[in-house]
């Protein structure tokens, strides 16, 4: 048996989020008893995620090319090829890829970003140039899963502030 895992070319484990994301699903819950999930992501050129916090997990980025930027509490930083971010639970955060779009490992601990794509995404092997996100499908699953939504795509955690003050 091995104890290697190839989901490359794995059309069970390959998601798209619309247009803007598209998820290959390296490790799942499953294969770590939840400890973590380990996602590879291809964000389109300029592609924002809604401003949100993980209650139940924390989120890690590494660049592996192009580049994000990402507003997580405080902090307001541009990450390129080769960098690493670690967002803690708890902390509003949104992350936009940059005019080249951004692909980058995430990584949740304990899991949770995998399951919230495979039960919110598309299948890639289902996906037209016409597929949308069912953001209604997309916002129960992330609601369920711990996941707040603190503003649409674009809003940082600074317009947050400036909104509550």
């Amino acid at each position: 048996m091995s104890h290697f895992l190839s989901s490359t070319g794995t059309s069970d484990r390959q998601y798209v989020l619309g247009q803007e994301l598209r998820v290959n699903i390296l490790t799942s819950a499953a294969e770590t008893d939840g400890r973590h999930d380990i996602t590879d992501s291809v964000l389109a050129t300029g592609s924002a995620t809604p401003l949100h916090m993980h209650t139940k997990y924390e989120e890690r980025l590494w660049v592996a090319s192009g580049s994000l930027e990402v507003w997580a509490g405080t902090d307001a930083v541009t990450l390129r090829s080769g960098d690493f971010f670690a967002i803690p639970m708890h902390v509003p955060h949104m992350i936009k890829s940059g005019p080249d779009g951004a692909r980058a490992l995430n990584i949740s601990s304990p899991a949770g970003f995998a399951e919230l794509i495979a039960r919110a995404g598309t299948p890639l092997h289902l996906a037209t140039p016409e597929t949308e996100l069912d953001a209604e499908l997309f916002m129960a699953v992330a609601q369920e899963l711990g996941d707040v939504v603190l503003g649409p795509p674009g809003t940082t955690p600074a317009d947050l502030e400036r909104r509550d003050g």
